[in-house]
């Protein structure tokens, strides 16, 4: 974790440790098609956090070799600044996973996504492939629960390697295993989107939401995110561009957060200085805990200002 001035930065008291994930903006995670010469390149200017170039869903049997070289190539280019790049690859046991791995393990990407893990075996085999192919420590691992299955081991999935960056939620393929409906508010899997944030948290993790399915309802979306950013996902998964302004600002601390993070960060310094146990801010008790929390907020939004002054 940083502080303000993006120094590193640790608060944990004698009794307590505090796991935490990689502070970095991920408040939109576009998909680009591997396919799709003309998207990867649009990419490139697009104001998403993290890029999604996906061999798996988005490209048909006949097209998946040209596709994993073609968006290899386009990472190599080196301009896509500072976006996080993430390449999701064919799963366990299909015809294109190992081909996959090994293409995306030599290329300078930020992170794989491999879909439909299930177990925390799967994820060590996964680590464990990538030390064989003497993929850079660098590289990050990234694994979609999109099962019921999955969804009931989450904690054990996201405990199985160091090398796991965090999640991404699987939402159509939930609610399809479920035989459920896809209804506004989500009510039929936001036991499952709890326990998959409580799993990530406990094991110090992040996890980006599904995705919205409808890009012509933007009040849908954000009614979506909202509740996505209430419940403590760190962004969410886009399918279109037009999702991303409104990602970026349901997942970005607010104006209000801000204020009030500076606030309880200036108390604490002075209570601190002055040798005070006691910290109150507008007649609130401050703990450690708000004092952490107030600290990662202001962090990333010196981060996410960071990025938007780099583009």
């Amino acid at each position: 974790m940083r502080d303000t001035a993006g120094s590193p930065l640790s608060l944990t008291t004698e009794s307590e440790e505090v796991m935490v994930p990689t502070l970095r903006p991920r408040r939109s995670a576009l998909y680009l098609p591997g396919n799709n010469s003309r998207a990867l390149e649009k990419g490139k200017s697009l104001p998403a956090d993290v890029l999604i170039f996906d061999l798996e869903d988005a490209v048909g049997p006949d097209a998946k070799s040209d596709s994993r070289a073609r968006v290899c190539d386009a990472i190599s280019s080196g301009t896509y600044g500072r976006r996080e790049m993430v390449v999701r690859i064919n799963g366990l046991g299909t015809d294109w996973h190992d081909d996959d791995l090994t293409a995306v393990a030599a290329s300078n990407t930020h992170g794989v996504l491999v879909p439909k893990v299930e177990r925390g075996e799967h994820v060590q085999a996964l680590a464990a492939a990538l030390d064989d192919l003497d993929a850079s420590d660098s590289l990050q691992l990234w694994v979609m629960i999109e099962t019921p299955g999955a969804f009931l081991r989450v904690e054990e999935i996201a405990s199985a390697s160091e090398r796991l960056a965090g999640f991404v939620v699987g939402t159509n393929d939930l609610v399809n295993e479920l035989h459920g409906l896809h209804v506004p508010g989500r009510a039929p899997v936001l036991t499952a989107l709890s326990l998959a944030v409580l799993g990530a948290r406990a094991a110090g993790r992040v996890i980006l939401d599904g995705v919205f399915n409808d890009i012509s309802d933007e009040g849908g979306f954000r009614a979506e995110a909202r509740q996505g950013r209430e419940m403590g996902f760190d962004g969410k998964t886009l399918i279109h561009p037009s999702q991303i302004l409104p990602a970026n600002d349901l997942f970005g601390p607010s104006q209000e957060e801000l204020a009030d993070a500076r606030k309880i960060v200036s108390a604490y310094e002075l209570a601190e200085a002055a040798g005070n146990s006691v910290i109150t801010v507008d007649g609130r008790m401050i703990e450690s805990l708000h004092v952490r929390e107030a600290q990662r907020i202001l962090a990333l939004a010196d981060l996410i200002s960071e990025m938007e002054s780099a583009s």
